[in-house]
């Protein structure tokens, strides 16, 4: 079908390079290649018993109807008690929504603020749906460029320079998707006395990874640091990584109460409510035993650990500590620049490179580009060791033989 018969709208946004290249490794693996696949954003465990039992409940119990758009009133005070408890900060119910996934709300939350010509600050490398679907509702993405040697964060100065008449929200995803970098309390406090200068400036913190800690950094975002910015911050999260929940849907968000409601209209001309079996599930998530997350993290720490020394042992492949979420982002750009000359890649970028490692060690990576950063790479080391072994292997194979 052409693209002149669909509408301007579909036409500025692409697929998700995550899920594209996790569906091509899964069409190869159906064939019967060998793939490993560090693609998905996914925690290989399992759900708690504790919350699939809560969602059994739930459906011996009736609860297979309509809920409110915005959520199950229970599920809504469990979100503010989350609030309370691990980030100090006070929500009313009718500031607080739940949606299809922490995705369905940033989709809602950009919806309901942008316009076109209004410019959204977002820090590269960034999570790949963002601009998508900033220019989805006609605003403009403005890209500013935080590379390895700044530890992918932004910076203060970078952040002022930035911002002009146009700009209407600012972009912070802490820990970070594709990095795992996290800002600290006194990096959010800086960005934060730049956003007081602007008040009509919001700013959305993407908070999805908050438990996912790999050090004993605590979790900070820029709202618990500068509780003046509450009117113009919106806070994203949900119980997909903390709670391996990903494929229950449930995501949530708080904010001004206007903006709340609004997305909220837009939940109810889109999706209606979320799953209400999913919701019971999140509710049980958030009230339940919270230890549950320990071993998780265990395992991700030491498998950080091991994928970052891996790493640094192969010839032209730079990789930094992350601080949180379940990626490493090596940069590869003295690994590819060999590859080309020696003609084993045809194009000098991170995406032949990725291809190049799937097609000849059926190793499935998400080239840096799809996150804004050419001549990098995102791992997701939420897979077990034995995988991460096999893979690192290939990869060096690949690289160095």
């Amino acid at each position: 079908m052409s693209n002149k018969i669909l509408s301007n709208c579909v036409n500025r946004i692409k697929e998700s390079p995550t899920l594209a290249i996790t569906a091509k490794a899964g069409k190869l693996k159906s064939e019967g290649r060998d793939i490993i696949a560090l693609a998905a954003g996914e925690p290989d465990f399992d759900t708690p018993d504790f919350i699939k039992e809560a969602a059994i409940k739930a459906i011996k119990a009736g609860l297979t109807k309509y809920t409110p758009v915005s959520g199950l009133p229970s599920l809504k005070k469990a979100v503010v008690k989350k609030f309370k408890r691990d980030n100090d900060l006070e929500y009313a119910m009718n500031e607080v929504i739940v949606g299809v996934g922490g995705k369905q709300c940033i989709f809602n939350l950009f919806l309901a603020l942008l316009n076109p010509g209004d410019e959204v600050i977002v820090p590269a490398p960034y999570w790949v749906s963002y601009n998508d679907i900033i220019e989805l509702t006609g605003a403009s993405p403005l890209i500013i460029k935080c590379g390895i040697e700044q530890s992918f964060k932004m910076t203060s100065e970078q952040l002022e320079k930035s911002i002009t008449t146009k700009t209407k929200l600012v972009v912070i995803n802490s820990p970070s998707n594709p990095t795992g970098s996290v800002y600290s309390k006194k990096e959010l406090l800086e960005l934060s006395n730049i956003l007081l200068k602007y008040p009509d400036i919001y700013i959305v913190t993407d908070d999805i990874y908050e438990h996912i800690k790999l050090d004993e950094q605590s979790f900070h975002n820029i709202l618990m640091v500068q509780p003046k910015l509450k009117n113009r911050c919106i806070i994203i999260n949900g119980v997909s990584k903390a709670y391996s929940m990903t494929g229950w849907r449930i995501g949530f968000a708080a904010g001004p109460k206007t903006i709340i409601s609004a997305m909220g209209i837009l939940q109810s001309q889109s999706t209606s409510n979320p799953t209400s079996i999913s919701q019971a599930a999140a509710e049980a998530a958030l009230l339940g035993d919270q230890s549950y997350i320990k071993p998780m993290l265990k395992a991700f720490i030491e498998r950080h650990t091991f994928v970052v020394n891996a790493f640094n042992d192969i010839d032209g492949i730079d990789c930094i500590k992350a601080q949180g979420a379940f990626y490493s982002f090596p940069c590869a750009k003295k690994a590819i620049e060999s590859l080309y000359k020696k003609g084993k890649i045809k194009n000098n970028d991170d995406i032949a490179f990725s291809e190049y490692l799937l097609d000849t060690k059926g190793v499935a990576v998400v080239p840096g580009s799809a996150f804004g950063a050419k001549g990098y790479f995102r791992i997701s080391f939420a897979t077990s060791m034995d995988n991460l072994k096999e893979a690192l292997l290939r990869i060096k194979e690949a690289i160095e033989g």
